[in-house]
């Protein structure tokens, strides 16, 4: 059996503000936005070439156990790249709050630089330049 990771519901406190910002500043494409209900909206949007899109609104989390997340609450949230310094040069010229490309080690996959949402969750853009020819799920990787 396969599973596929398809959503992550997002905790933010404005969906207009974060949907123009994962739109215009990361270039994530806008999947849904529609009013499932009166006064229930939802926004659900995909970075370019992913399997995963995140979802914004309130009426998520009536479906997700538990208690609701902060705005913001969310740290580490990642997206994988194959050339940091490019991607990095579309960022910004979009607009974004990013930090420069830091390789950590030599070896491949370990560039990084770290940006936030309007609401301060937190992400990472990482380089993994074998995705530029090989999917996730089929790169070989080294055991720890």
């Amino acid at each position: 059996m396969e599973y596929t990771l398809e959503v992550i519901p997002l905790p933010i406190s404005d969906i207009d503000r974060s949907m123009e910002f994962y739109r215009d500043k990361l270039g994530f494409h806008v999947d849904i936005d529609t009013e499932i209900m009166p006064g229930m909206r939802i926004v659900q949007l995909t970075p370019p070439g992913s399997g995963c899109s995140i979802a914004l609104g309130d009426t998520i989390w009536e479906s997700v156990r538990g208690p609701r997340p902060a705005a913001g609450s969310y740290q580490g949230l990642q997206l994988c790249v194959p050339d940091a310094k490019a991607a990095h040069a579309e960022l910004v010229a979009r607009g974004l709050d990013i930090t420069e490309p830091v390789e950590h080690a030599p070896q491949d996959g370990a560039t990084f630089m770290y940006f936030s949402d309007p609401d301060g969750n937190g992400w990472s853009i990482q380089e993994y330049r074998v995705r530029a020819t090989t999917p996730l799920r089929e790169a070989i990787v080294p055991k720890l």
